[in-house]
């Protein structure tokens, strides 16, 4: 009688001649991956500082971060300029175009800023003959104004940028021939254009 080899669980068929109270090979001890390990800690420290630096440096420059010491800004009071309303009687003047039909009627109001320096020194200077000087400072600049409106045409002032051209025609040509007037701007309170 053939007798049939019979296989032991656990053991190595491979292998007939090993003894079957062999135990397996201990399992090789893994190695851990320090460089990339490292890699990966050293790059996350670098892309953290830089966020915070970066969050720093934002609340800095928006002034939201107090700062102590030198390397604070010194911050200058703010000198707000005084300015006051000059307001010109509504203005009738025939514009330039070729037919001579055409005229404007306007009204303006400048702003106008205060000298407080050559205010007080005229104060203390001229006493009593500052009287006439608003009256002469109003023909003044009514006769630029005039000069100035006279040149315009009916389409140019009609023209989408024909307003804001005008004014800016007026602050020069005020600038240019009333230099103790510094007019800030100019505004437009009755426009009207007839053809």
């Amino acid at each position: 009688m053939a007798t049939s080899p019979t296989v032991l669980a656990g053991a190595s068929t491979s292998s007939p001649s090993a003894p079957a109270s062999a135990t397996p090979a201990a399992p090789v001890a893994a190695k851990f991956p320090i460089v990339p390990l490292l890699i990966a800690v050293v790059t996350g420290v670098v892309i953290s500082t830089l966020a915070v630096g970066a969050f720093v440096y934002y609340l800095a420059r928006a002034g939201r971060l107090p700062m102590q010491g030198g390397a604070a800004q010194k911050t200058e009071p703010l000198v707000l300029a005084t300015t006051h309303a000059m307001v010109l009687e509504p203005l009738l003047v025939n514009l330039a175009d070729g037919g001579g039909g055409s005229y404007l009627r306007v009204a303006l109001t400048l702003r106008v800023s205060d000298v407080a320096d050559k205010k007080s020194a005229k104060a203390s200077d001229e006493k009593g003959k500052d009287d006439k000087r608003p009256e002469d400072a109003m023909a003044a600049v009514r006769d630029t104004v005039l000069t100035v409106l006279g040149r315009q045409t009916a389409d140019g002032l009609l023209a989408a940028d024909g307003k804001e051209h005008l004014k800016t025609e007026l602050k020069a040509a005020l600038a240019e021939h009333n230099a103790d007037l510094k007019v800030k701007d100019v505004f437009f309170t009755d426009f009207l254009v007839q053809r």
